[in-house]
Formats: structure tokens, sequence, C-alpha cells
């Protein structure tokens, strides 16, 4: 049974504190009633993996370990393990001679966020929709303090905690199975990252004052997510599918989302990156084996998807709550 002890006994005594008001009740609902049916399966095969001290480990240009100490047999046994727990949509990882391909290419993005979001040396970190955790990982390598991770997908849940005892067991990061809309107005955080969510909003300015509220005064929110081209006032809503993703709400233009952030009472909003996605960045491969972006776009026309939407195209932008 995956436990969350060790993550309520570091907030115990911090800024987060407050947050066990309603936190371990809304874990044992989770446990108690809603468990996926393969959840049990994937939680065997994160506690047969060995527990790993590695001699070699990086996060700060990949999230990767190694130990010479593995028998090639082991090192199999580890990639069985992996393999269980597919598929894998974020990464990649290099772990003890298994490259786990993901569909997305995660450390592109990270590359592109980087270079414009203040140091997160000695930052405690919140990682809104962070699927397998693989940034939360980049965010320790950058020198954050404390990375807290919320998904409410369970399949995520159970890789991140295979990578982390594939990591030696660290205790910096965490992951919790639980939406933004279960997080009660904490302002403990110095950085908030929302990356690949907000379109999966109903009500997008609802998103982000919510992440307003997980901020420290001065706290600065890093938000990446698809967007059109056009003004401060254009906006796509798609119909029942964009790029076969259904629960595709709000596209707007980067200038728009800036307008959006500002009305938040958000400050010093800048959009600070740009990129269509490639099918080099998000694609099959034999860890995520079903369809991918090339099967989403139009086959006569790569600018537009299947439906006839503009292709996917992602904006970053960074804000600084006062």
């Amino acid at each position: 049974m995956i436990d969350f002890g060790n993550f309520y006994r570091h907030i115990a005594t911090g800024p987060l504190a407050s947050w066990l008001e309603v936190l371990p009740a809304q874990i044992a609902t989770w446990q108690r009633e809603n468990l996926h049916g393969h959840f049990r399966n994937w939680e065997k095969a994160v506690d047969y993996l060995p527990a790993m001290v590695p001699e070699q480990l990086d996060l700060l240009h990949s999230v990767s370990a190694d130990s010479s100490q593995l028998t090639d047999r082991q090192r199999a046994g580890i990639e069985k393990l992996l393999r269980n727990l597919m598929p894998w949509r974020k990464g990649p990882y290099q772990l003890y001679g298994t490259t786990i391909d993901t569909e997305w290419r995660s450390d592109w993005k990270w590359q592109r966020v980087l270079p414009h979001i203040s140091s997160l040396a000695g930052r405690t970190v919140l990682d809104v929709g962070c699927g397998s955790g693989y940034h939360m990982w980049r965010m320790l390598g950058a020198g954050a303090h404390f990375v807290v991770g919320i998904d409410p997908m369970q399949l995520f849940l159970c890789q991140f905690e295979a990578v982390r005892k594939l990591l030696g067991n660290d205790q910096r990061a965490h992951l919790l199975p639980i939406g933004i809309e279960q997080l009660p107005e904490l302002k403990a955080f110095d950085t908030v990252f929302s990356m690949g969510v907000l379109y999966h909003r109903r009500s997008p300015l609802d998103h982000l004052y919510q992440l307003k509220n997980q901020l420290v005064s001065g706290g600065e929110l890093v938000l990446e997510t698809l967007v059109v081209e056009g003004d401060e006032h254009s906006l796509l809503v798609p119909g029942e599918r964009y790029a076969q993703m259904r629960n595709i709400y709000f596209l707007p233009s980067a200038a728009a989302l800036k307008s959006w952030l500002e009305k938040c009472g958000f400050e010093d909003v800048r959009i600070v990156d740009y990129a269509l996605t490639s099918t080099d960045e998000q694609r099959r491969t034999s860890w995520m084996t079903s369809e991918s972006l090339a099967e989403f776009l139009d086959p006569n026309d790569s600018s537009k998807t299947v439906e006839g939407y503009p292709a996917p195209l992602r904006a970053v932008l960074v804000a600084r709550k006062p």
C-alpha cells in the first residue's frame, strides 16, 4: 500500500500544516472508494521493484540513475516491472539500463521553460497536473527544496512511486492523487506550475484563481498551455474533440491569456515562449503504443488537426502574485 505518512509528517510543522485539516480524510476516501480496477496490479509492480541507492544519479540534466552492482538479470527484471506500468506518457527516464522512451519528450518542454523562471533554489514548489512526476524531479535538480505534485490519475501515482524507489526513496518530492479543486487556499508555495492543464478546465479563470491561492505573496506562477494565434480578443472553443482529445474547453491566444492573468490580479505577466508541438516531441513509442500526435493531425495538412482546427501551439507565461 502506498503510504502518505511521510508526507503528512513532513508538512506537520511547516507552512503547509493547515493542509492536514482536510488532506488525510480526502486520501482515506480515495483509498476506500475510488481505486482504479488495475490499481492493485500497478501497486504490486511498485512493491516488487528493488529499493535502490544509485551510484550515479542525475536530476539536473535528466532523470537518470544507475549502479554497477546490478546483474543483467536484475536489470531485465526492473525493465519488466516498469513495463507493467505502461503507458508512460511523460519523461524520458534512464533507470539502470532501461530507457523509458515516453510519448512526450518532457525534457524539451523543461528546456523551454527553465531559462525564463526565477531560480528554484530553496523553493517550495507545487506542480499541478504533474503526470508521472518527471518535471518534479527536474525541479529538484534545479535546486528546489520541496516539491508537491497533484494529479488524480492513479497510474501516474504508481509510476512516480516506482521512479522514487529507484532513485533512492527521495522524500523531497511527493505526488498526491487529487485535483486542485480539492486544495484549500494554502498560500504556501513559492512557485506554482500548471502545465498542460488550463484547456481541460471548464472555468479557466477559476483555475487561475485556484493557482493564485496556493502562492505566497510574491510567488511565481509558471503557466504552460495550448493557445491559438491572435490578439487579446482571440479565443477558440472547440467542439466535441480537439486533436482527438475530449474535454478541451477554451484555447485563448497568448495575449488573451495574459489579459486573463492580469484580470485575476497577477502582476509582471510575461509571454516567454511559443512552441508548435511536433511529432518528434509527442509520438507513439514502445512504452506508449496507442495513437499519438501523428494520428491527431490532418494527414494532408499538418498545420491542422483532424477536426480542422489549428495544430497544437503551446505557450509559456510567467506571472507574479502581488
